[in-house]
């Protein structure tokens, strides 16, 4: 099992169980994978169809009871998410798509000009022809939350194994008994592939057919700067104009900011000071506060992405006591997967909420 936000979340759960021994093994450092590139933000807005919706706002709700049981600093932003339009066609649509999700029951309503600049003083915002809130939505920062998890299950007898690639599997009677690392073999009951975009290249050496798109992203950082949101933890903002995807924005508590473009599962690789100059200097057009940041570009990270878009949950038929634990959206999901995953491995349950999302549907 890697040490990734999906990784920590089922082990630190499968660590709370009497009489189970949980092993890390991951092959660069924890967090270091898509956990530690993504934009973390925990939602269900835009989330289709209505079960994947039900699906990510379950999870969306557990947040608060997995932050009251590690009773720890875990980086979670509460506040809420305020986006607007300022195109007319643009504005419709979100209209329409908070009259969606409200039958549905997600708690989000249309806001005024004056209620946006109530949230957030030190917003500019141009022209509003439409504006949200969606109160439910928080952000995590990733590497507290995943440290958090690491050192409860630590604390109950985890062990974690940074800097340790898996290169195979030991099988017999279709059934795999250990893992095999460059250095050594880890006997098991079960193994847990939570390794991201690595679950297609580990499932096949178990000749297990998980299939990924590939879906590079760029989120950037900043020097920290002013406190800019008080209120809101994400803000999703227009386009400056039609040659550039719309952006969304977080603050973290050492005041940095992580700044991104389009939708969480756009394709984008550019990677360059250039475009993390460009992205910031869009942001302070709308918050003029943080003039004194300075961007910070990242590498592009590789997201987890299953060829359907939607997660891949459950043991293998061809392997009895492989489970796959694969998926996009990893941070709104970790609560649920790391509590759903865990009553399935440890007592033989079978979630209904994983139905739709059993690996055999590849085969």
């Amino acid at each position: 099992m890697g040490a990734g936000i999906i990784g920590a979340s089922l082990g630190y759960h499968l660590s709370r169980r009497n009489g189970i021994a949980v092993t890390f093994l991951e092959r660069d450092i924890p967090g270091a994978g898509a956990s530690g590139h993504s934009f973390a933000w925990a939602n269900a807005f835009g989330k289709d169809p209505r079960e994947y919706h039900t699906f990510n706002r379950r999870s969306l709700d557990m947040w608060y009871r997995l932050a009251h049981q590690l009773n720890a600093d875990i980086g979670i932003h509460y506040g809420g998410e305020m986006r607007w339009e300022n195109n007319p066609q643009r504005a419709l649509q979100l209209r329409d798509r908070i009259r969606q999700i409200q039958t549905w029951g997600y708690p989000c309503r249309l806001i005024t000009r004056d209620e946006m600049l109530a949230l957030e003083p030190h917003l500019h915002p141009g022209t509003v022809e439409a504006a949200s809130f969606s109160e439910a939505d928080i952000h995590i920062e990733t590497d507290k939350f995943i440290n958090v998890c690491l050192r409860r299950a630590c604390e109950a007898g985890a062990v974690v194994h940074p800097k340790t690639g898996v290169t195979g599997f030991v099988i017999h009677n279709g059934s795999i008994t250990a893992v095999k690392t460059t250095d050594a073999e880890f006997p098991c009951d079960v193994v847990v592939l939570a390794s991201g975009v690595q679950t297609t290249e580990l499932s096949s050496l178990a000749q297990v057919h998980i299939p990924q798109q590939r879906s590079p992203g760029i989120v950037i950082k900043t020097t920290p700067c002013a406190e800019v949101l008080h209120n809101v933890s994400i803000i999703h903002a227009p386009s400056t104009d039609e040659n550039h995807q719309h952006l969304h924005l977080r603050q973290l508590t050492d005041g940095s900011l992580r700044i991104g473009q389009g939708t969480q599962e756009g394709i984008n690789r550019d990677d360059s000071q250039q475009h993390a100059d460009a992205l910031l200097a869009r942001a302070k057009i709308y918050l003029p506060a943080i003039a004194d940041a300075k961007a910070i570009p990242t590498p592009a990270g590789y997201r987890p992405m299953p060829l359907d878009g939607f997660p891949v949950l459950g043991f293998t038929k061809a392997v009895e006591n492989l489970y796959i634990a694969l998926m996009h959206s990893g941070v709104t999901l970790a609560p649920l997967v790391g509590e759903m995953a865990t009553l399935e491995i440890v007592d033989d349950a079978r979630v209904d909420w994983f139905a739709s999302y059993r690996p055999e549907r590849f085969r």
